[in-house]
C-alpha cells in the first residue's frame, strides 16, 4: 500500500534484489543442465545479484518497493534453444519453470521459521519472514502469466509441444502469432488496472496468492 516507512521500503527492496537473483540464476541452472552453456560462459552461473540486476527493471522495483504497486525485472538470461534437451520448445519450458518454481521454494522456506515458532519469534523478524513469502508468492504465481515475455509464455508452449493433438498445434501457432503484441497487452493491462478500479490481474491472482499464503503460514 501507499505510504510504505523507509524500513519496510528496505525490507521490501532487499527481499525482490534476493528473490529475483534466486529467479534468475534457476534458470541458468536450468539451461545449463540442459545442455546450454551460454548463460554460464556469460557469467550468470551465480546467486550474486547484482550479475542478475537489470537497471530499468531496478528502479522499477524501487518504485514498487516504495509505492507498494508496480512491477521491476532482472536481467533475462541468454539462452539458446537450440543447444537445450528435449527440444527447443519443451526444453525452454524447463528452463522458463524454473524461475516461478524458485519463487515458490523461496516462499515455503521463508515460511518455515513461522510455521515452526512463528510465536516465539519477535514482531520485527515475524514482518520480514512475512514479507519474503508475500514477494515470493506474487512473483511466482505473476511470471506463470502464459503473456510473453512472462516464464508461462514459455512454459505454456512447452507443455503444448507434448500434446498431439490439433487443438494443441493450433494454440501453439496463436501464441507464435500473439508473442510480438505480448508486451503492448502486458503494459495496457497494468495501465488499466493502475488507472481503472478494475483490477484485472488482482482478480485473477488475488484469490490464488490468498489460498497460496494460508497453506504456507
Amino acid at each position: 500500500m501507499p505510504g510504505l516507512d523507509i524500513t519496510q521500503f528496505l525490507i521490501t527492496m532487499l527481499i525482490l534484489v534476493l528473490s529475483i537473483a534466486v529467479h534468475e540464476f534457476a534458470h541458468a541452472w536450468a539451461a545449463d543442465r540442459l545442455g546450454d552453456p551460454t548463460a554460464r560462459y556469460q557469467g550468470r552461473l551465480t546467486l550474486n545479484p547484482a550479475v542478475h540486476l537489470d537497471p530499468m527493471g531496478t528502479a522499477m522495483m524501487v518504485f514498487s518497493a516504495f509505492t507498494g504497486y508496480g512491477f521491476g525485472w532482472g536481467k533475462p538470461v541468454p539462452v539458446n534453444p537450440r543447444y537445450l534437451r528435449y527440444g527447443p520448445r519443451l526444453g525452454f519450458g524447463i528452463v522458463a519453470a524454473a524461475g516461478p518454481l524458485s519463487n515458490l521454494l523461496q516462499a515455503v522456506l521463508w515460511a518455515i521459521p513461522l510455521r515452526l515458532g512463528g510465536l516465539v519469534i519477535p514482531a520485527f523478524f515475524q514482518h520480514i519472514l512475512l514479507t519474503g513469502v508475500i514477494v515470493n508468492i506474487i512473483l511466482c504465481l505473476f511470471n506463470l502469466i502464459p503473456l510473453y515475455p512472462l516464464d508461462g509464455y514459455n512454459i505454456l508452449r512447452g507443455v503444448l509441444s507434448t500434446v498431439p493433438t490439433r487443438w494443441a498445434y493450433d494454440l501453439q501457432g496463436f501464441l507464435d502469432r500473439l508473442q510480438p503484441y505480448g508486451p503492448m497487452i502486458f503494459l495496457l493491462v497494468i495501465l488499466v488496472d493502475q488507472m481503472t478500479p478494475l483490477n484485472i490481474l488482482g482478480r485473477i491472482l488475488g484469490p490464488l496468492a490468498n489460498a497460496l499464503f494460508r497453506l504456507l503460514v
